[in-house]
């Protein structure tokens, strides 16, 4: 028996920050617009007949005891789920580590999808975005709220946190987004969130929250000029936010040249900032221009919203 599950990598607007738990113990809730895209990570599960664990991603470990495993997300998810010794197989469409796009969320909601179909417990999406942010915590405790939960549940929408309550999902219309053809733009440059996000001030990102309500406000109004405003000043004030989200002068580059750009209607970097990937809302059809002018400074994906989630199959 083999075991295919994938889940999307997120890509959020606006309103990150605001779900970290710090935040979220300052001001009691956090708010982000965000969506799954079209870029997944792939984890394979299947039986070796063999005593031993086998572990393949940019390394391969084969050790003898789950507890022993140093890939975090498959020591913690064969942990949990008390499975025997497996073949564990890591994929993804992009290069993910230290991305911005929630790689770590992804690959561990795809992971414990996986092994739970493995065991034959039905977990809910939701269920399964719940247990995958637990586990990350064990070895990343600032991760926070919205990776998961923008990862594994499908579709355009805000997501609201609150203390001590479950999330709400709140859907818009995905066809908003279809004026624009959007791209990610590598830097080039690797980067652990963790010091970034340590750095992050919480009083200096509460200025972030009214701006989710402004976009929410502009995306049902269809009023584009106030969303790409309002994206571009989010952009603006999650920079204040930390020294470190464009500390490396190739980050400064990128973004002062984007912003430059006639065809370019939004930008910002994603996730946690100081690295992996710029967020480009262009033009339609400017595919050709967007390769002629930034091919040379990092590699260009062209991406879509996902209206799907984390699936699996067993084969």
């Amino acid at each position: 028996m083999m075991i295919i599950t994938k889940c999307p990598l997120r890509v959020s607007l606006v309103g990150g920050s605001t779900d970290l738990q710090a935040f979220i113990d300052k001001y009691g809730r956090g708010s982000v617009i965000s969506f799954p895209s079209t870029l997944y990570t792939y984890i394979t599960i299947h039986d070796n007949h063999t005593d031993k664990y086998i572990i393949n991603y940019s390394k391969k470990e084969e050790v003898d005891d789950a507890t022993e495993i140093k890939n975090d997300v498959a020591r913690e998810g064969l942990i949990y789920f008390d499975v025997g010794p497996v073949t564990v197989t890591f994929n993804t469409d992009i290069l993910s580590e230290g991305s911005g796009l929630a790689s770590s969320s992804s690959y561990t909601i795809a992971i414990v999808k996986a092994l739970s179909m493995y065991k034959g417990i039905n977990l809910s999406d939701f269920e399964i975005c719940r247990l995958a942010l637990e586990l990350e915590r064990n070895f990343n405790p600032l991760t926070g709220y919205q990776d998961g939960y923008g990862s594994g549940i499908g579709g355009f929408k805000r997501i609201d946190f609150h203390k001590d309550r479950r999330p709400l999902f709140r859907y818009l219309d995905v066809a908003f987004l279809e004026k624009y053809d959007m791209y990610l733009v590598n830097t080039g440059i690797k980067r652990s969130s963790t010091p970034v996000l340590q750095s992050v001030n919480v009083e200096k990102s509460a200025t972030l929250l009214p701006l989710v309500d402004e976009m929410e406000t502009a995306i049902e109004a269809n009023d584009y000029d106030a969303f790409e405003r309002i994206f571009n000043e989010g952009w603006k004030q999650k920079k204040a936010t930390s020294n470190m989200i464009t500390a490396n002068p190739k980050i400064k580059q990128m973004d002062e040249l984007f912003a430059k750009n006639p065809k370019i209607h939004a930008v910002k970097l994603s996730g946690a900032g100081g690295g992996g990937y710029f967020l480009l809302l262009c033009d339609k059809h400017v595919d050709a221009i967007m390769h002629q002018a930034f091919d040379n400074i990092g590699k260009i994906t062209k991406i879509h919203a996902n209206s799907q989630g984390v699936v699996g199959i067993e084969v």
